[in-house]
């Protein structure tokens, strides 16, 4: 067993003055080395546990920030995808004004100098299908009956509607109509229908007519009987119309109706219904002259086309130095019967004039950039959320969880919505749709306001994504004023220490050289000891 060292008081002293350096020096390099100066419970407890909860509190927030930056980059995912496709319908927008602009409509011409009319008026025709008419076929005559108009009437003239009421009752003795009848200016020819009159044109011997076609047939008998071969007398069974026509034409092709009387022989008048009037030329009898069959001219046929209604905005028409133009104004290729090796022959020939191809490219090229539309959206995620497929974004903002965001578009009404092409109500088109200068319009309406919605998302997700990230900075602020309040409590002033650290340095050098000065009392002994 080691026997225990005595010391000297004076060396006792100043050994535990170094021992109090020592330790003081040791301390001084801890805080030097740890940077901090309360490194321990032991150290500070009032201050260790304060700033540990400060910095519990900083570390929760830092990593809140991870969340809140994948946000950000979640929106800014949705806002790359909301650009591209503002840029795809500004690109579809760009092909409808193409569209609408272009007018390279396939044109034919047709010679019509070989026509010939034949046959009765209209039995030579144009047929018009196809195209942006359909299937079925639009007729145009290419032949009109002349000579037939009505002549000027002349005194005692007859035109009207309606002859007589029926029923009639020419039975009674003495009962009669009758009026003269003037062709191209001969003496009249007194025309008289009375029961004789009537039986013998009708067949029948009753006496009695009981319709308007009745009394027609026994007119068109009487005035043919009764020497009128000048005249012939036309009747509309559905209308009940009588015509009297000349067989002659020309300036001097007349027919004159004078000296009606009606009575039927009772003392009384036989009803006239807005029918003849004696010698003011008012009446059921019109006066024309008859006509034959010619071909129209190509400017007539060209007015006769554009002013068929069943034909506007599909086909136009134009006189091409004496040629018949037809454009077609649509797509499609254009059906033409009654024409063959590019002269117009009312046959049943046929010819094709083709569709705009130009806008038929473009319709494909608006649905390729409409598909881009969907492409962009599916492709907008970040980290497996995609705003744009109405997908919501929850960011957690404070380390209770009681503040938070969802992040989701949102429509013009601020309800949550994807953003498509059903959304933007931008329908795929057939190249029958960009015929039409107005179904142009209506799409260009509709790119319009697809894009006004696309402003009003991309407002929505721009105002969720300032208020992630103000927060965002908040929360690096709210950080570091809880970091540097941590460290307040905790840190070292390293220049205070230093300083402390060279002081004890010097104190401990003082300190050694003092217990050598103490020790040498001691050594006095071993000068007896030589």
């Amino acid at each position: 067993m080691t026997s225990n060292i005595t010391l000297s008081a004076g060396v006792r002293s100043n050994l535990l003055n170094l021992q109090n350096t020592a330790d003081a020096k040791n301390l001084t390099q801890t805080r030097l080395s740890t940077g901090k100066k309360v490194n321990s419970a032991l150290d500070n407890p009032s201050n260790f546990f304060t700033a540990a909860s400060l910095s519990s509190r900083a570390s929760d927030l830092s990593n809140l920030l991870d969340g809140m930056a994948n946000g950000i980059q979640t929106i800014q995912a949705a806002n790359n995808g909301l650009t591209s496709i503002t840029t795809t319908l500004q690109s579809m927008q760009s092909t409808l004004n193409q569209a609408r602009q272009d007018k390279s409509f396939q044109t034919q011409s047709y010679d019509m100098s070989s026509f010939v009319a034949s046959g009765a008026a209209g039995s030579q025709k144009l047929s018009i299908k196809d195209g942006a008419i359909g299937a079925t076929a639009i007729d145009v005559s290419l032949t009109k009956a002349v000579g037939a108009t009505a002549i000027p009437a002349t005194s005692g003239s007859v035109t009207g509607t309606t002859a007589f009421s029926a029923p009639i009752n020419l039975s009674a003795s003495g009962s009669k109509i009758s009026f003269d009848l003037k062709v191209d200016g001969s003496p009249p020819t007194t025309i008289t229908l009375n029961k004789a009159a009537v039986d013998l044109s009708t067949g029948r011997t009753d006496g009695t007519i009981n319709n308007d076609l009745e009394m027609i047939s026994a007119i068109a008998t009487a005035a043919i009987t009764a020497g009128a071969p000048g005249a012939v007398l036309l009747a509309d069974q559905v209308t009940h119309k009588i015509t009297i026509q000349s067989t002659t034409t020309g300036p001097t092709s007349s027919v004159d109706i004078s000296n009606l009387t009606t009575d039927d022989g009772l003392g009384g008048t036989l009803s006239n219904v807005g029918g003849l009037t004696n010698g003011n030329g008012v009446g059921a009898v019109s006066s024309t002259s008859p006509g034959t069959t010619t071909a129209l001219t190509v400017d007539e046929l060209v007015s006769s086309i554009n002013g068929n209604t069943s034909l506007t905005g599909k086909v136009t028409a134009s006189n091409d130095n004496g040629k018949l133009r037809l454009q077609n104004l649509s797509t499609a290729d254009l059906t033409v019967a009654g024409v063959a090796s590019g002269k117009v022959d009312g046959s049943t020939s046929t010819a094709a004039i083709a569709g705009n191809s130009v806008r038929t490219a473009l319709a494909k090229q608006f649905n390729d950039l409409r598909d881009q539309i969907t492409k962009f959206g599916d492709d907008a995620s970040f980290n497996g959320v995609n705003l744009l497929r109405g997908d919501n974004l929850k960011l957690t903002l404070n380390e209770t969880g009681t503040s938070f965001i969802n992040v989701q578009t949102k429509d013009k009404s601020g309800n949550a919505t994807s953003i498509d092409n059903t959304f933007l109500k931008t329908d795929s088109v057939t190249a029958s749709e960009f015929d039409s200068d107005g179904n142009i319009d209506t799409k260009l309406d509709t790119i319009k306001d697809a894009l006004s919605s696309i402003r009003s998302a991309s407002s929505s997700l721009g105002s969720q994504l300032s208020s992630v990230q103000a927060r965002k900075d908040f929360t690096k602020n709210m950080i570091n004023t809880l970091q540097v309040g941590s460290d307040n409590l905790t840190l070292a002033d390293t220049n205070e220490e230093g300083a402390n650290l060279l002081a004890l340095n010097t104190r401990q050098s003082l300190q050694t050289t003092s217990l050598s000065f103490a020790s040498q009392a001691d050594q006095a002994v071993l000068q007896f000891l030589r």
